[in-house]
């Protein structure tokens, strides 16, 4: 489980940790994509190679402190660079992505039949009839739509937070994360506006914990057996409170072919070597503009391109991200995959709409 922030002068968790054990065998003797074996292939007649290799250099050149960044062509390890001390299997800290990993859990329990988009969110504590947070439904939560009242006023001019600010005290208090989230009233009609808040992927992160302990499974080795071994991902590392609730608004590790097989599940629209791993239709959901995303720039825990706000990237094209540019992105128009990872100073945006639009200019 990594590292946990703890309360002053407390020493240790409120629960207790467990080893996460991998049921996937050395990477080196299985074949990709859940292995490594066959990564690569000939290098297809349509791509220029050497302009695909000036793109990679010219990305990894650039003062954003780039550390991974690879690129996935159908289905294939097409380029990769990292910087010095990293590898392609080196755990780096991805931020928001983890918000996409919880659309994939609530993806997997929605195929194994828990839940559906249209449920009212299954929140005990919110299903009085008087309560009009029991108007709120799974699909408002993945939409980041539900309506609740969590501040997010970002910072002061010099760097500080306000206590008020209930988007950021996840981070740093020491708190319960899911109580946090479930104890706050609703501002506006669930579904009516896009909000960047993390009650939401945290509201889901708790809908995830109480179906899996429910079914008497454990809720700390779940994402690793149920999402992450079935799609060859072997070095995420997920953080939790001081409770045992999982962070995956922020505090996540993944490396970044972890990151590349993740994308790969989303571009293969949920099925993995055969195997349906998403439920049929979940892909074109999470890629698909919330109702209340007036950019149309978010889905289902998940950014989009479908008001073209990066110019040079095919208005399909979705995907995970993280603060200071930690990114994931699926174009389902062009069969590609490129992840990035690092801690960008900032003007991040246009950095990644350059090295995204050089890449798909060498593949014509």
């Amino acid at each position: 489980q990594g590292c946990s922030i703890l309360l002053l002068g407390e020493d240790n968790v409120s629960y207790q940790p467990v080893e996460v054990p991998s049921s996937l065998p050395d990477p080196a003797t299985q074949d990709w994509p859940t292995g490594d074996v066959g990564a690569t292939g000939p290098v297809p007649s349509e791509v220029d190679i050497a302009a695909l290799d000036g793109a990679l250099d010219w990305a990894m050149e650039q003062p954003q402190n780039t550390r991974a960044l690879v690129v996935a062509y159908k289905g294939k390890v097409l380029g990769e660079r990292y910087a010095p001390g990293f590898t392609k299997n080196t755990p780096q800290i991805s931020w928001s992505q983890g918000k996409s990993i919880t659309s994939a859990l609530i993806g997997v329990l929605v195929q194994k039949g828990h839940l559906s988009l249209d449920d009212p969110a299954p929140v005990p504590e919110w299903q009085h009839p008087d309560d009009p947070r029991s108007k709120i439904k799974v699909r408002d939560l993945l939409n980041m739509s539900s309506g609740l009242d969590f501040k997010n006023w970002g910072l002061r001019q010099d760097n500080s937070w306000t206590p008020e600010n209930e988007h950021f005290r996840i981070y740093f208090d020491a708190l319960n994360v899911f109580d946090h989230a479930v104890n706050q009233p609703l501002e506006i009609p669930p579904g009516s506006e896009f909000r960047y808040r993390n009650s939401d992927p945290l509201m889901l992160g708790r809908i995830v914990r109480q179906i899996v302990e429910a079914e008497g499974e454990n809720y700390l080795t779940f994402p690793q057996r149920a999402l992450f071994d079935r799609i060859g991902a072997r070095n995420y590392v997920l953080e939790t409170d001081p409770y045992g609730n999982f962070i995956m608004t922020g505090y996540d590790f993944g490396s970044a072919w972890d990151w590349l097989r993740f994308g790969l599940l989303h571009l293969w629209d949920g099925v993995w070597e055969g195997e349906r791993i998403l439920p049929e239709g979940w892909v074109e959901f999470v890629s698909t503009p919330a109702p209340g995303a007036s950019n149309k720039n978010y889905g289902g825990l998940f950014w989009l391109n479908r008001g073209g706000s990066l110019d040079r990237v095919p208005e399909d094209a979705f995907w995970a991200a993280g603060f200071m540019g930690q990114t994931t992105m699926i174009i389902p128009s062009r069969d590609l995959v490129v992840v990035r990872l690092g801690p960008s100073p900032g003007e991040y945006n246009t950095y990644l709409n350059e090295v995204v639009g050089r890449v798909l200019d060498a593949i014509q």
